[in-house]
């Protein structure tokens, strides 16, 4: 302080539980801290003075295996320490009277600490996830000698919640990591996994008698079907709580559209950090009609302000939509004729070659760990974790690649097209048998693919954004704004894709399931999305230089290419440049994707294996990502009557772009 300090910098991410640091040094750090003694400031060299050059030693701690067996369960769970759950689950058992003693008294000690530390994020989410995989080790160990005794007791909980993945929907990260911290927190959590009709969500929660509903889901059609369950409920006179929870879900789209259908409670959690305080009030007898009132009032305000703001928002007819379409020179565009036209199918790509594109700061989103890769791992609060995370998942993703636990696939064609209007005109590839002869071999045939024109292969139906722009310059996209129009004999191309890394998934989850293993079960699933989207990537640079190759020489570092700073575009049906998901059974058809690579849909549109990309491919310089947004009746129905579908099956498909 003489020397001018007036402010410490401490790495918060470094530090050790409180608890955990020695007793010596906690007395002497806290003596200075506190100024309790006139030497403490020299105790506390003096201890310096005899730890100074040891360094930073990486050793094991087995001290804790010398505490009583009580205390060794209890540092087991907070530490995620697996390798001698067994042997300290049995001297438990050995010490008690009956085995249920053991989940009530210090496994429930133990995950009470680590529910206590995680809420006062002192703990972070792949440390709880560690600790909830030691405490169903346990328990699991526990299983057959509770079944034996016969008791019929079972173990006090805090309250009991069914979770589901709503009907049509197959991604279940979200779920199950919320799953895990409320298993963490002693709440039984009844998980029925994906595509969960409303019928048996709804049964199971009656016959169970559960204390409140999780519906979970990522894809736009699930929306709806939250709606209808909460319909349901309100129908079958429920009173429960009813949680909402994913990827596409908000706050507002909760209030909006699904609060007005039931008169229980509605809570839109954002992830599994919040999910804890959120359920211990609104299953509290003492809290929960404030909370209930509280959260009522504030939908209503949302509704209130989400109207207003839709008022204020300006649209265009589609007729001056359309005129204000993206202005391309299509009379000096390039267009590049693809090397290889037609489809081709890569069957099982190595995995090996996609790591190096894989992004892995959504990897950490995944797990609450706020940051950008590979910056992350400085991070002060989450730094730490971040690298144990990152280190765990190397150590499994080199035994998917070693075993060949997990096979990408992909199918992907290049096509002539052309626009007509909003619509895109997709034309057939035909072989064509080329013969030639030479003086030394003789007669020669080669089968060749050639565009065919005359021959219509599939028409896709695009959307095109509405809303009147702030700046007079700013057009009103259509993807179909980016492929030649048919009127100007000029013929065009675009492509159409799918990948997977999701073959042989399930079996390597059940594999974890069955080893009660929840830690390596979320990383194979999160990973095998990351994979996924890092194989779209790489077959889109391959298409870009290589079976397109309108851009050969391009040369972006791996790193760089999540910012998207190449040529092209490869929108997914479903998501914001075209957000109608039925589009995914013109762009299946066009590449046979279940026969070539094995991905199918749901009746909702989703894919499975859930880790699989698709969409369309666009070459031309000003393709850019856009928003279609809300768009207005005129569109509505001249898009049903494009697609030859009723108005209402087309208001269910879009209802979250409707006006």
């Amino acid at each position: 302080i003489k020397a001018g300090l007036d402010m410490g910098i401490v790495n918060a991410g470094a530090l050790p539980i409180y608890s955990d640091i020695p007793k010596e040094l906690l007395d002497h750090v806290e003596d200075v801290i506190f100024n309790r003694h006139p030497d403490a400031t020299e105790k506390l060299i003096d201890l310096a003075s005899r730890v100074k050059g040891q360094g930073k030693v990486e050793k094991k701690d087995e001290e804790w295996r010398s505490l009583p067996v009580e205390a060794r369960l209890s540092h087991a769970l907070v530490k995620g320490i697996v390798d001698f759950i067994d042997a300290d689950t049995e001297e438990v058992r050995k010490k008690v009277k009956r085995p249920l003693e053991v989940i009530e008294g210090p496994l429930m000690a133990g995950m009470s600490i680590v529910g206590d530390l995680f809420g006062e994020g002192k703990m972070f989410l792949p440390q709880v996830v560690k600790s909830a995989r030691v405490m169903k080790k346990a328990v699991a160990y526990l299983q057959p000698f509770i079944e034996a005794e016969k008791s019929g007791t079972v173990a006090k909980r805090n309250g009991r919640i069914l979770m589901a993945t709503v009907k049509g929907d197959v991604h279940d990260i979200g779920k199950n990591i919320v799953g895990v911290v409320l298993g963490c927190n002693n709440y039984e959590v009844i998980d029925m996994g994906v595509m969960v009709p409303c019928e048996k969500i709804l049964e199971e929660a009656k016959r169970l008698d559960v204390d409140m509903i999780g519906l979970s889901g990522l894809i736009t059609p699930s929306l709806d079907e939250m709606v209808h369950v909460a319909k349901e409920m309100q129908r079958l006179n429920f009173k429960v709580p009813l949680l909402i929870g994913g990827a596409t879900t908000s706050r507002v789209h909760t209030a909006v559209k699904v609060d007005p259908h039931y008169s229980g409670s509605v809570i839109h959690v954002a992830d599994a950090s919040r999910a804890v305080p959120v359920v211990e009030k609104f299953l509290n007898e003492a809290t929960l009609q404030k909370c209930h009132d509280d959260q009522k009032a504030e939908y209503i305000k949302m509704r209130e302000h989400h109207e207003a703001s839709q008022k204020a928002e300006k649209f265009l007819t589609l007729e001056r939509a359309r005129k204000n379409k993206v202005k391309i020179d299509w009379a000096t565009s390039e267009i590049r004729k693809p090397t290889k036209l037609g489809l081709t199918v890569l069957d099982d790509f190595p995995i090996a070659d996609l790591i190096p594109y894989i992004d892995w700061t959504p990897f950490f989103m995944t797990w609450r760990l706020r940051g950008t890769y590979p910056a992350i791992f400085q991070d002060e609060t989450y730094g730490v974790e971040a690298k144990k995370l990152f280190d765990d998942t190397q150590v499994l993703l080199k035994e998917i690649v070693k075993n060949k636990s997990l096979k990408a696939r992909a199918v992907f064609g290049l096509f002539p097209a052309n626009s007509i209007g909003d619509d895109i005109e997709v034309y057939a590839v035909d072989d064509k048998v080329h013969e030639w002869t030479c003086e030394k071999h003789g007669k020669h045939q080669k089968v060749l693919q050639v565009g065919n024109e005359a021959k219509l292969q599939a028409t896709l139906h695009m959307l095109r954004s509405q809303r009147q722009m702030d700046e007079a310059s700013s057009p009103n996209p259509s993807l179909s704004d980016f492929v030649a129009p048919k009127e100007l004999g000029k013929v065009d191309y675009m492509g159409a894709f799918c990948v997977t890394s999701g073959i042989g998934l399930d079996e390597l989850c059940k594999k974890y399931e069955d080893d009660q293993d929840d830690y390596s079960l979320i990383i194979v699933k999160s990973l095998a999305d990351r994979l996924a989207e890092a194989f779209a990537e790489r077959l889109h640079q391959k298409v870009r230089k290589e079976y397109w190759g309108y851009v050969p020489t391009e040369d972006i570092p791996n790193a760089e290419l999540v910012k998207e700073k190449y040529q092209g575009i490869r929108p997914a049906p479903g998501y914001a440049a075209c957000p109608d998901h039925l589009e995914k059974i013109t762009l299946f058809k066009l590449l046979d994707i279940e026969k070539t690579i094995g991905v199918s849909l749901t009746e909702s549109m989703a894919m499975i294996p859930p880790s699989s990309v698709s969409g369309w491919y666009f070459a031309h310089p000003d393709s850019k990502y856009f928003n279609v947004g809300r768009i207005g009746r005129d569109q509505l129905e001249d898009y049903a009557k494009r697609k030859d579908k009723s108005l209402n099956e087309m208001e269910k498909w879009l209802s979250a772009n409707l006006m």
